[in-house]
């Protein structure tokens, strides 16, 4: 096999890379959602000043090179990985897909291993996967076991979950209500797309320390660099790869974001709505924040975008917090997303 990095300029290259990938996911999981074409050539290709994106393709070479029979130039796997720039300097997040006909060949070994060598010449220490795993199969999975043969464990298992749409909208005004008798002195806001230049400093405060706060297994984060000028320039991004971006928070009296909830809505082709960070400033939980913002969210959601079937969202089964949020609200646990972590 040959490996070689893949140019994501590349509309046909990357587009071929994207059904592979489109494949390999759905393997097993038919009908779970997933991204749209424009959806991951716009995140490929975004210039993220935080994060730097290096992707392998591993090509059929000529017979006898390998132990796949497939034609010479053939696409049989791709892996992925994410380097962070300005903070968490010694961790990596990698992902490997292999075309589920030519599986159980060594290709993904093959490419795991280039990913892992680029990670040692970076001077990462830690490099992380997660994968999607039935709940019955969490210990026993084929992909858990791959990891493992590559010297990973475990790090964290977090919690798919549903909700389905539309809710009544008497259930989303109760949630709010309740959210609202300890919310005084808060304002809950929703913007699309673009958020006033105003909040934005103090929201880039609030998403750097997510990572901290949140549970995340094995590993300890650092808080992120979240800097204006980044979240701007993602921001755009997302919305021109075909989403409509709703963030919701909660304001202080000067108008600062002490909490947030954001919901990723497909422009075309999908009606599954993707649940991104949810979170509350430490300093002022105990005000059911949580709460107000995804009530809020969705409130949202339902009067401006009323084809939508659907959220999407996971936690780690060991927040307690935002897990009882999601139960209240009749999210329902669907499969694992299992992290797994290679040292070293």
């Amino acid at each position: 096999m040959r490996i070689e990095t893949l140019d994501t300029a590349d509309d046909a290259r990357l587009r071929q890379a994207y059904d592979l990938h489109r494949r390999a996911h759905l393997l097993g999981r038919e009908g779970r959602p997933f991204w749209s074409w424009e959806e991951m050539r716009g995140e490929f290709r975004t210039a993220d000043p935080g994060e730097r994106l290096v992707v392998l393709g591993g090509y059929a070479a000529p017979d006898g090179e390998q132990a796949v029979t497939a034609a010479p130039g053939t696409l049989l796997g791709i892996a992925y990985v994410w380097l962070p720039l300005l903070d968490n300097l010694d961790k990596a997040w990698l992902s490997v897909d292999v075309d589920p006909a030519h599986a159980q060949r060594g290709v993904g070994t093959q490419l795991a291993g280039a990913l892992v060598e680029l990670c040692r010449a970076e001077g990462r220490r830690e490099v992380l996967g997660e994968v999607k795993i039935p709940f019955s199969e969490r210990e026993t999975h084929g992909y858990r076991r791959f990891a493992e043969r590559l010297g990973a464990t475990f790090s964290n298992v977090e919690v798919v979950r549903y909700l389905e749409l539309p809710v009544p909208g008497e259930r989303v005004e109760q949630w709010a209500a309740t959210a609202a008798e300890r919310a005084g002195g808060y304002t809950i806001e929703t913007h699309v797309d673009v958020v006033p230049d105003e909040l934005v400093p103090s929201l880039c405060v609030l998403l750097g320390q997510l990572g901290v706060d949140a549970p995340t297994g094995a590993v300890d984060w650092e808080e992120e660099v979240m800097t204006p000028d980044r979240f701007l320039t993602l921001r755009a991004e997302l919305v021109a790869a075909g989403r409509t971006m709703l963030e919701t928070v909660a304001l202080t009296p000067e108008r600062e974001v002490v909490a947030q909830s954001t919901l990723a809505v497909p422009v075309t082709g999908r009606t599954d709505v993707s649940q991104w960070g949810t979170f509350v400033h430490r300093e002022h939980r105990g005000h059911r924040l949580g709460l107000a913002v995804k009530a809020a969210a969705l409130r949202h959601l339902q009067e401006h975008h009323p084809d939508m079937r659907r959220i999407v969202t996971q936690n780690a089964e060991t927040n307690d917090h935002m897990v009882a949020i999601n139960e209240l609200m009749g999210f329902e646990p669907v499969e694992t997303s299992t992290e797994m972590l290679l040292r070293l």
